[in-house]
């Protein structure tokens, strides 16, 4: 029996400032009501974001960007944007954003 091996791409992963912000800001509002709810949360989106750099493209284009680079990640009702940078091999976490469906 054969065992294929994948190879995966490392890439770096890159989470800006403003992020972290917005981030920190809704885990904030959370935990006013429900403190746990709001750790799970973080953590969940901490481990999400993670695992991006082992398929980068897996998550949809942008609804914000006209471009195949950027992606977006839905998690429980907010969208991460993050651009996937080849040439520097690298994913930069930028955005934060409750989701919302166009009508």
């Amino acid at each position: 029996m054969k065992i294929w091996k994948l190879q995966s791409i490392n890439m770096k992963l890159k989470i800006l400032k403003s992020f972290k912000d917005r981030l920190n800001d809704q885990v904030d509002y959370i935990a006013k009501d429900k403190p746990g709810a709001a750790r799970r949360f973080k953590t969940e989106v901490i481990r999400q974001i993670r695992d991006i750099p082992k398929m980068p493209f897996a998550n949809r284009k942008s609804i914000f960007f006209n471009r195949e680079d950027i992606r977006d990640l839905i998690i429980k009702g907010y969208v991460i944007v993050y651009k996937i940078d080849k040439a520097k091999n690298e994913i930069i976490v930028f955005g934060f954003t409750k989701y919302k469906k166009a009508v």
